[in-house]
């Protein structure tokens, strides 16, 4: 978290200084918002590396801030949502959020899902097709390519599919063991997350999320499998492809 430059979307002066204080502790260099029109002036302003995004800001709706921002980055979010706030956790999610805290938190647990996210994101820059270093693999499955190196899937027409950094590390553990049944532990520790609980959605959000930018018919999926009481398959054939040319079937 050192160094990193910490946007906090909050309405309320007293959450707002506590996560700065709480952030600054950490080594954070820590930026604020209160509207909309803040958060967009200053992410034209500053090179950040996360957003701590309160879905509830007066007349501003966080959804539909989390939705601006992607249009421009691909910046880390995490939404803090009051704990009955299932609806807005799960459609946040869905638009682009990478995890959520809810109110009232803990500055153990905030501090844990902030180094959580940005684990999960700290991945190398993407790069271009001729700066991709010589035996880079990438995936084919189902029409679609996946270019780990520069963080790209391309979709059965060849056109950019936008991913966020979860999306792809989550897409990335079943390319990487297709045909196996993972656990929602397993996938959570894959994806650098937190410990997984019985009543912690965050992997089924993010199972959904990613289906909907690759399956054909997201409402009956073929490619991700849910295993019931276990957790989930990637049903579809996977074939690694050098840059060489020289290619392995996985599956």
């Amino acid at each position: 978290m050192k160094d990193q430059t910490i946007l906090v979307v909050e309405d309320d002066p007293k959450i707002r200084t506590l996560l700065r204080n709480v952030l600054e502790d950490e080594g954070a260099q820590v930026v604020e918002a209160e509207t909309g029109a803040d958060v967009m002036r200053v992410m034209a302003e500053n090179t950040l590396g996360l957003v701590t995004l309160d879905l509830h800001l007066g007349a501003d709706n966080g959804i539909d801030i989390a939705r601006q921002i992607r249009t421009v980055s691909q910046v880390p979010i995490i939404m803090v949502t009051g704990k009955d706030d299932v609806i807005d956790r799960v459609v946040g999610l869905e638009v682009g959020a990478d995890d959520y805290i809810t109110k009232p938190f803990h500055v153990r647990e905030v501090i844990a899902r902030i180094r959580s996210v940005l684990r999960r994101s700290a991945t190398p820059a993407p790069v271009s097709a001729a700066d991709a270093p010589v035996g880079s693999p990438r995936f084919k499955f189902d029409g679609m390519t996946a270019f780990p190196d520069r963080l790209e899937l391309l979709d059965r027409d060849n056109a950019p599919c936008e991913l966020t950094s979860g999306d792809f590390k989550l897409l990335n553990v079943f390319l990487n063991s297709p045909k196996r049944v993972l656990s929602r532990d397993q996938l959570m520790d894959k994806t650098g997350g937190l410990e997984w609980s019985p009543l912690d959605r965050t992997i089924d959000n993010q199972v959904a999320r990613l289906r909907k930018k690759i399956e054909r018919n997201p409402a009956n999926p073929t490619l991700i499998k849910t295993v019931r009481g276990i957790g989930y398959t990637f049903a579809s054939n996977v074939e690694i492809v050098q840059s060489s040319a020289v290619s392995t079937n996985i599956a």
